[in-house]
């Protein structure tokens, strides 16, 4: 398997173009075979690989080819000649895999906190120098709090999504290309095979973490407390409820008999006033009709005196 370019000329990934020229001068000058006669085959090999990784990550184009694609140049080469040592997913989506729900080597949180962490350790090599590496958290035992430790980790697993590129997915090497626009298509098309392998990736970790949470125990354990709560809360507010309509109905009832003996009351005062008025001012409403009429006669009769004193004759 081929060493990494920086790893020969130790530096880091984010190395400037003077570091890269200070480290190869330096071991240039160690391995150049004719500062090592004793040992000539050995130095001319090594020499030949600093020679080449600085050829390579000296040259702009050629170092950001190298960088998308180092992962899978390490693993052997793009297409058929990629070697995937990745972990094999598919096994363990069966309970053969694991024996009990303890914390041994074969129990059902040793193994699946292994696939887990292995998962996460491929991806870290995909990670960038400038780029702040998210760690993952870890799956915990059997014993583990739920919110410290199973609903982070669930949480995480559930929306993963993976740092490798895919790139020996790619069918076409755009080196190759006779010009920008044919280097266009290709990398276009490239990039179709790079998304589903990714795709195909994503989808295949989440549905494993689904597999997973639907048989630990901690999670059955904990939907079991939520759903006695659940339960208790709805008890209580149904209690409630039925409290506040017989309450509510109390209030109507009351409200209902004080309106009617209100009523009542305005009757009896109504009837009491009447007798009063009747009492103070007379019987009936006949009196004062029959005063009326009697001080109408008085008064026609006092006219009819004043006529005859008018007509009156000493004589007569």
């Amino acid at each position: 398997m081929p060493r990494c370019h920086y790893e020969v000329l130790g530096v880091q990934r984010n190395a400037t173009d003077d570091d890269l020229k200070k480290s190869y001068r330096k071991l240039a000058l160690r391995w150049h075979p004719d500062k090592n006669p004793h040992n000539v085959e050995e130095a001319t090999e090594t020499f030949r690989e600093i020679q080449q990784a600085y050829d390579v990550l000296s040259d702009p184009q050629e170092r950001a080819w190298y960088d998308k694609h180092r992962e899978a140049i390490l693993r052997g080469g793009l297409g058929a000649d990629y070697r995937d040592d990745s972990e094999d997913l598919m096994q363990y989506f069966s309970s053969a895999v694991f024996s009990g729900y303890g914390d041994d080597n074969k129990g059902f949180y040793a193994v699946y906190g292994d696939v887990f962490r292995k998962i996460a350790e491929e991806d870290s090599r995909f990670v960038e120098p400038d780029e702040e590496e998210e760690k993952a958290p870890e799956f915990g035992s059997s014993d583990s709090v739920y919110e410290e430790v199973v609903r982070p980790f669930y949480a995480y697993w559930q929306s993963y999504c993976t740092k490798k590129s895919f790139v020996w997915l790619e069918k076409y090497d755009t080196r190759e290309a006779p010009n920008r626009r044919v280097a266009r298509l290709m990398e276009k098309d490239n990039k179709k095979f790079r998304d589903k392998g990714k795709k195909e990736y994503n989808e295949t970790v989440r549905e494993l973490v689904a597999f997973v949470k639907k048989r630990d125990k901690r999670v059955q354990a904990h939907k079991k407390v939520v759903e006695e709560k659940l339960a208790e809360q709805a008890r209580l507010a149904a209690e409630r409820q039925e409290r506040v309509k017989r309450e509510q109905a109390m209030e109507m009832a009351e409200y209902r008999e004080q309106e009617w003996m209100r009523a009542a009351g305005l009757q009896d005062e109504l009837a009491d006033l009447e007798a009063r008025v009747a009492q103070e001012f007379g019987d009936s409403d006949q009196s004062w009709e029959e005063e009326e009429e009697d001080g109408d006669g008085s008064e026609e009769e006092e006219e009819e005196e004043e006529i005859y004193d008018e007509l009156y004759c000493v004589a007569c």
